[in-house]
């Protein structure tokens, strides 16, 4: 990228984080933190981190910005800031990094000295981020710390090496304003990880054996990974090796593996027969001819489909039994997809590789239909004009980070004014916030409080079941549904943010925000058995005045029940993932008066307009696959092949393409089951049947 295209960058950059501040109400500081921290936690850098700024300057100075505890893995993730005001890109040198780095450190030290921690203002970040080092100092068996910048990297040192700290490895990660701008560039807004094997392996390639044949877009591997070298490769880049729905999976639920351990600790030389290996995908790898024949000397893009748990218990064996992984070794099953392919083809290898487990439940991958639905819905479905406007706009669904700035990349300076003013930044909504305003309306703020990959996952499982009984429901209601959700979430959201009590006392808001919203919904389904009129609020594009007057007096109330911990229990953001603390906030007593009757409606109607969103959606999709069909009379025997071929056809199914080959498509709703099922089971196997209509 050339300077020029820099600028423009941090130009681009600079108004994102002046709308995210604007709009939430929370300092630039803040601001960029949570711009940062969300694009990390989403391609593997780290955990979804609190934001804690403490901070201490003159002798021995400190200074922590965010953190997160993954405990079923013993790994603390410590952030720190590098916010630069200035409106030019500035350069930012190895002597800064070492800098701010040491005060991370010397923070961790700290918090292991009792008195030390005793010693601070038990209200500030500084003792809630002590507090929980010093408390599982015994389970934390390494440290990831990461810096935010929003300054170039100007060092030839383009790594930090690992450390140790209280006992522990450390080791440090840059992201600097170039390496922001990669990522929400790369496909899939996931960064890909470029490793030299054999650099890696002790300069020794890795012997392989080639498991396809030439002359086709597809290329496999059979591997033999040494246990030191995957450990050594998780240690470098963590959750960052995880397939992004693995990561999400693995972040949010599984603990490491007790029989993995022990086998690699016990018996390390049986680990190669009892382990299953892992999948793993690249866009690219390159191979050189050994005394040993063909091996393996670098990947791209590398990503692990399935044996996260086996690749992650192997550091964990290592860290916490001091296991001797040189007689460990895991057998690797390598797919080479093109980068152009990756969106599709590697979700499918992923769930293909995951049947037999319970990763099955986050099968909801970015390409998954209720993600495309929502994208196709916010593309052509236009906003009311909000009051003082002339026009209406669109909201944009963004179902990958990064869609909206890429959509905007190829145009000229004129074509990006008018897209930017039919699709407004401030309207963009990405799947992670999306799941967050679903979540918190359906009363879930604990769960919203889990943070935002988890958070998703929830949703995620909820959509993903309810997709396959009833894909209808998801629909233009339920998208203009969940932009009011949006509305009035980011309306309580910068309202917090901007109120003079809140200034008074930072801190939670996150969790405020969602419980506020949350009691809100619950108290008028559960006392007064009505909703809120979303479809208004949609209407008007903005929250009503009524109810924002209830909102500014609600927020503090249930702040104040929020940060009430019970006795012994001094950390909020742990007591907010609760459903005690979910239980204490509806037992507040809070009178709402008769304003509110003009924004709600009763839950009868409020359902009666969901099944009538429903009925209008499945006459749309019998009428949309009706004129499919008419497309398909002339590919009908076509289809039939394919169908056989992957064995997916069915008597009833073979009878309805006979039928359609000749033209005839007054099917019987039986067969017309049979052909949607088929259509579905080929397109499971990569075959779009759309592609093979007739223009």
């Amino acid at each position: 990228m050339s300077e020029n295209e820099d600028e423009i960058a941090f130009g681009a950059f600079w108004d994102d984080l002046l709308l995210a501040a604007s709009s939430s109400g929370e300092p630039q500081q803040e601001a960029f933190f949570q711009l940062y921290g969300e694009l990390a936690a989403e391609n593997g850098d780290c955990s979804d981190l609190i934001y804690t700024p403490v901070r201490k300057e003159g002798t021995r100075p400190y200074q922590v910005d965010g953190f997160a505890l993954d405990l079923d893995r013993g790994e603390l993730h410590l952030a720190v800031c590098d916010f630069r005001p200035e409106r030019d890109l500035q350069p930012l040198n190895a002597d800064r990094m070492d800098k701010l780095f040491s005060r991370v450190k010397r923070f961790c030290e700290l918090s292991t000295d009792a008195a030390s921690v005793r010693a601070l203002e038990e209200t500030s970040a500084a003792f809630q981020v002590a507090t929980q080092i010093y408390q599982h100092r015994q389970n934390i068996k390494r440290i990831r710390c990461v810096l935010f910048s929003n300054a170039r990297l100007a060092t030839r040192k383009k790594s930090v090496d690992s450390d140790e700290v209280i006992g522990v490895p450390i080791t440090f990660n840059v992201i600097d304003f170039l390496r922001f701008l990669d990522i929400q560039k790369a496909q899939g807004g996931v960064e890909s990880i470029e490793l030299d094997v054999a650099e890696l392996n002790d300069n020794k390639p890795l012997p392989c054996l080639s498991a396809s044949v030439g002359g086709s877009d597809y290329e496999s591997y059979l591997v033999v990974v040494p246990g030191e070298l995957l450990a050594r490769i998780y240690a470098m880049y963590g959750a960052r090796l995880m397939e992004q729905n693995v990561r999400t999976f693995l972040q949010a639920r599984t603990k490491a593996n007790k029989g993995i351990i022990a086998t690699a600790s016990d018996e390390p030389e049986m680990f190669f027969a009892f382990n299953n290996g892992i999948t793993a995908t690249a866009t690219s790898v390159a191979t050189v001819e050994t005394d040993q024949g063909l091996a393996l000397s670098r990947l791209n893009d590398l990503q692990i489909v399935n044996g996260g748990q086996t690749t992650a218990s192997l550091l964990y064996a290592k860290d916490k039994n001091k296991a001797d992984l040189s007689r460990v070794f895991v057998q690797m099953k390598l797919s080479v997809v093109r980068a152009e392919k990756v969106e599709d083809v590697v979700p499918r290898i992923s769930r293909y590789a995951n049947t037999q487990n319970r990763i099955s439940e986050a099968d909801f991958f970015s390409s998954h239909p209720f993600h495309i639905e929502m994208q196709q819905i916010s593309r052509r479905l236009t906003s009311p004009a909000a009051e003082g406007t002339f026009a209406g706009t669109r909201w944009f669904y963004e179902r990958a980070r990064g869609q909206y700035r890429n959509e905007q990349s190829s145009r000229t300076p004129a074509e990006r004014r008018r897209f930017e003013a039919e699709f407004p930044r401030a309207q963009l909504i990405h799947k992670t916030d999306f799941a967050k305003y679903h979540l918190t309306f359906k009363a879930q703020p604990h769960v919203v409080s889990l943070g935002a990959q988890k958070c998703f996952l929830e949703f995620a499982k909820e959509i993903g079941k309810k997709w396959d009984k009833g894909a209808a429901n998801y629909n233009e209601r339920f998208f203009r549904a969940s932009v009011a959700k949006a509305i009035v979430f980011r309306w309580v959201d910068r309202m917090i943010g901007q109120s003079d009590w809140y200034q008074i006392d930072r801190g939670y808001k996150a969790n405020i925000v969602t419980y506020t919203v949350a009691w809100l919904v619950d108290y008028l389904e559960e006392k007064r058995k009505e909703a809120l009129d979303l479809e208004g609020i949609w209407r008007r594009q903005a929250v009503p005045e009524e109810l924002q007057a209830i909102f500014e007096e609600l927020a503090p109330v249930v702040a104040k029940a929020v940060k009430s911990t019970p006795t012994g229990l001094t950390n909020v953001s742990e007591y907010a993932k609760t459903q005690g603390c979910w239980s204490s906030v509806q037992g507040i007593r809070f009178e709402i008066g008769d304003a509110i009757d003009s924004m709600t409606i009763s839950l009868e109607d409020a359902d009666d307009a969901r099944k009538a969103g429903k009925n209008e959606k499945k006459i749309d999709l019998e009428i949309e696959f009706e004129r499919l069909l008419y497309g398909l009379v002339d590919n009908a025997f076509k289809i039939e092949q394919l169908a056989r071929k992957h064995k997916v056809i069915s008597p009833l199914s073979a009878k309805a393409l006979s039928k359609l080959a000749r033209g005839n498509i007054g099917f019987t709703k039986s067969e017309t089951n049979a052909l949607k099922l088929l259509f579905k089971n080929l397109g499971d196997r990569g075959v779009n049947v759309n592609a093979l209509r007739s223009q």
